[in-house]
């Protein structure tokens, strides 16, 4: 099982690693092992929110994420993203960004820098909306009542996370925006790019979540509709007809996941330049990183993890939450990868940890009340 679902990603890095050592010897080997490690810490909740929604995806769409999607994050989001963001901002053409990728790294990272801010605002938005529809939403299942709980009841006013969202933004463009980081230590005022950005990163959201959450519905309606007919087939004996909207379903689902991984990727990309400024062993350690991420997502949906581990998905979108903050406040500030990473890890494991100790509770109940109906049975024999 583990072989099957990481075999690829072995391989992988294997073939990067040893791509590494071809291109700037064994020192670019270890940059690009620190850099695979960075981004496997600063995504595992991606995988576990990934995990959330491939599940509900066929192994075809299943595949196609492993695969297709594992080349649009590592040469769309790891590679060419960084150079489509530097000709922007800089108003230059592509081949000459790439071009100054490749033969002047420090410039390339300075433009970079100065385009955190719209990154930023972009991401942060598209991730803190991701957490604000999870927090509002009433579920059965609870893990922090204490916050859900009145939450959820407030989630029942229309349109309350974007009004949320869109108050966080004002303040984000209006406080840390106006003395932005650049390159060099500067600071500018980047408040209209941040509320442009965010603007933009709430508008992707709403349309790339609504239509998948559209379709979803839609096969939902399907599925039942579709058992119905099976049931009245089996009475009658007519052939029952196709069903041919999943592939809308999921190919939405699919373009969900691939726009939820672009924006985990972003403080990926920015971080990475603490370690490095040359963008070919930034593509092959980030691409090694996204990579495993991929391949985890795909073992948790077949291992059925987040079934037994109910709290696993309150633990990931915390995460979320909190990536979204720390990406609004780098706008001004530096906050270094590790506390980025460490966050993400300790709340997921403390979700884990919550998970186990409520899997043991249910276990110990069902297990007395099975000797209390074994008693019963003894004693009225």
């Amino acid at each position: 099982m583990v072989l099957k679902t990481f075999g690829w990603s072995f391989a992988i890095t294997v073939l990067g690693l040893v791509a590494a050592v071809f291109y700037g010897g064994w020192e670019a080997f270890g940059i690009v092992a620190i850099l695979s490690i960075l981004e496997i810490s600063l995504s595992f909740d991606n995988a576990v929110v990934n995990a959330g929604i491939l599940k509900k995806m066929n192994a075809f769409w299943q595949k196609i994420f492993l695969t297709v999607g594992v080349l649009i994050a590592v040469f769309g989001m790891r590679l060419v993203f960084p150079v489509v963001i530097v000709a922007i901002s800089a108003s230059m053409g592509p081949i000459e960004a790439v071009d100054l990728a490749l033969n002047n790294k420090d410039r390339y990272q300075e433009l970079v820098t100065d385009a955190h801010p719209a990154i930023a605002a972009f991401g942060g938005m598209f991730l803190l909306m991701i957490f604000l529809d999870f927090i509002f939403e009433d579920r059965d299942i609870q893990w922090l009542r204490w916050i859900e709980r009145p939450l959820a009841k407030l989630g029942k006013v229309d349109m309350l996370s974007v009004c949320i969202a869109l108050i966080v933004l004002l303040i984000t463009a209006f406080t840390f925006a106006t003395h932005a980081h650049q390159h060099g230590g500067a600071h500018v005022d980047k408040a209209q790019t941040v509320l442009i950005s965010g603007i933009a990163g709430l508008i992707t959201y709403m349309v790339v979540g609504g239509l998948s959450g559209y379709f979803e519905d839609k096969l939902e309606e399907e599925e039942e509709r579709e058992h119905e007919e099976e049931e009245e087939a089996a009475r009658t004996g007519k052939k029952k007809p196709a069903v041919v909207l999943a592939g809308q379903a999921a190919f939405f689902m699919f373009l969900y996941l691939e726009v939820l991984d672009a924006s985990f990727s972003f403080d990926g990309v920015i971080g990475a330049f603490a370690i490095t400024n040359d963008i070919v062993l930034m593509a092959l350690g980030l691409g090694i990183g996204a990579m495993y991420v991929r391949s985890l997502t795909v073992y948790l949906v077949r291992q059925g993890t987040l079934d037994d581990y109910v709290y696993l998905e309150h633990g990931a979108h915390y995460a979320i939450g909190a990536l979204a903050v720390i990406l609004m406040v780098t706008i001004q500030y530096e906050i270094n990868e590790v506390i980025t990473g460490l966050v993400g890890v300790v709340l997921i494991a403390w979700s884990f940890w919550s998970s186990v100790r409520r899997n043991k509770a249910l276990a110990a109940a069902e297990g007395n009340a099975g000797s209390d109906e074994k008693t019963e049975v003894s004693s009225g024999v």
